[in-house]
């Protein structure tokens, strides 16, 4: 494992976050800090970042993050070797051996910190963590957010799990010394490598499974999960959250807020982070990226009454979608 960084922040009090990312998704990575960084002030962070590989160029911005006040960021370089043994798993699969990469934070960061905030790349923070930062996580492995109510009920009984409870990995607070002691990253490898072709979601439904019971749930602020397509699909172009229901907004569906060509005014959130982070000069994706992107701006389109414009959008999906 390679490890770049500048001094790591001295003060006791530095919180610890992780992203775990490959190289394209460095740019949203850069609003999610800078969205902590900007509704925490005079706050101590070190971000970490897991990678199996990382641009010069995306290395360059990464530690220009070292120059601020009270911010420490580094990389941590992984050898995608140390997966090898899941090969027969991930070459059957449509997933990578990427999915793996979280399990090995606390191996990892078990040297700088006794516990630390895993978030996904696709969240922006919008308010003071204090309350988090300073929770005591005790006894418990980690500290978790239900995912959404038809998920869990639908995951509780395809898992048969013991507890009710389902939840969304995109945040996991970590007892780094819990997760080691009870060897909670071996007992997820094998949970996936056993019956990860019954699970919908190979990472998130293991630890699930082997978390059961051991995790603690926080209110759904930590992980407000929410869907663009629905708002799409029906016309509302608003970002609809009630005032305070949520500090972490994780746009955990198809559509993300970099996506300008949504329409939806969580662009214009996204885009006010986007300014602040070390990303700032790179553009935001103002047309749809892929086939599955361009079928679903011709249904936005559609459902806007722009019905011309849905068709054109719908030919050309068709004509990409013939070309792959």
């Amino acid at each position: 494992m390679d490890v770049t960084h500048a001094a790591v922040q001295s003060e006791e009090d530095s919180f610890h976050i992780v992203f775990c990312v490959d190289d394209r998704y460095f740019r949203c990575m850069g609003a999610t800090i800078a969205s902590i960084v900007a509704n925490n002030p005079g706050q101590h962070f070190t971000f970490h970042v897991l990678a199996m590989k990382v641009s010069a160029d995306n290395r360059r911005r990464l530690e220009s993050l070292n120059q601020q006040p009270g911010i420490a960021a580094m990389i941590h370089l992984i050898d995608s070797a140390q997966f090898r043994d899941f090969e027969q798993y991930t070459k059957s699969s449509y997933y990578s051996s990427s999915i793996f990469t979280r399990l090995v934070i606390p191996d990892i960061l078990h040297s700088y910190t006794d516990k630390v905030l895993y978030l996904d790349a696709d969240i922006l923070c919008v308010g003071p963590i204090d309350a988090l930062r300073d929770l005591d996580l005790g006894e418990d492995v980690a500290a978790v957010v239900p995912d959404a109510e038809a998920t869990t009920v639908r995951r509780v009984a395809a898992l048969s799990l013991k507890h009710p409870r389902y939840f969304n990995s995109g945040m996991l607070y970590i007892n780094i010394p819990k997760w080691l002691a009870q060897g909670i990253t071996q007992q997820t490898i094998d949970a996936i490598l056993k019956d990860g072709d019954q699970f919908r979601f190979p990472d998130q439904d293991a630890l699930n499974v082997v978390l059961d019971g051991r995790a603690r749930f926080l209110d759904v602020r930590w992980n407000y999960l929410y869907g663009l397509v629905g708002d799409l699909e029906n016309n509302r172009p608003a970002l609809a959250i009630p005032p305070g229901a949520a500090t972490f907004i994780h746009f955990a569906g198809s559509v993300k807020p970099w996506g300008v060509w949504s329409g939806h005014d969580s662009v214009r959130l996204f885009q006010q982070y986007h300014a602040l982070s070390a990303w700032s000069d790179q553009p935001l994706d103002m047309l749809p990226q892929n086939y599955k992107e361009l079928r679903m701006h011709s249904r936005f389109l559609w459902a806007r009454g722009a019905r011309l414009q849905s068709l054109r959008w719908y030919f050309r999906y068709l004509q990409v979608r013939s070309h792959r």
